[in-house]
């Protein structure tokens, strides 16, 4: 596997357990102001997270890649309100939209054709992800 992808790889795992930690918190915060159903939704996203991270894991292991692991950033951990959630769920979600299509991007210029081919799911993902936050 190109050297450069594997390590865009791993910063997408980076950023994808991220997002679980983003949405845990979002959850931990909608807990606390008794939004029980937010919550709910949130911890359910969370786990999405990691198991994306967990596909990225996974695929550079069966590519012979090195899965290096970095520091996550500590997400907020207070939130205005449901609006102001969703507002940043959508926000984040266009975030992660564009890395995968840098990905994407990476994989074509290294003609990296199976690299494309699961990258084409995270792309679809991003689709219902956005329009889930929307």
């Amino acid at each position: 596997m190109d050297k450069q992808l594997e390590q865009a790889l791993n910063d997408q795992i980076k950023e994808e357990i991220y997002s679980a930690y983003i949405y845990l918190a979002m959850a931990a915060d909608s807990k606390a102001k008794n939004l029980d159903g937010f919550a709910n939704w949130f911890s359910i996203q969370a786990k999405e997270e990691m198991d994306h991270a967990m596909g990225f894991y996974t695929y550079l292991f069966d590519r012979g890649g090195k899965v290096v692991l970095q520091a996550i950033d500590q997400p907020p951990s207070e939130y205005k309100g449901a609006l102001h959630l969703f507002e940043e769920t959508l926000k984040h979600e266009q975030f992660i939209t564009g890395k995968i299509n840098d990905l994407f991007r990476l994989a074509t210029d290294k003609s990296d054709f199976a690299t494309q081919s699961l990258l084409k799911w995270y792309v679809d993902e991003q689709v219902e992800e956005e329009d889930n936050a929307n």
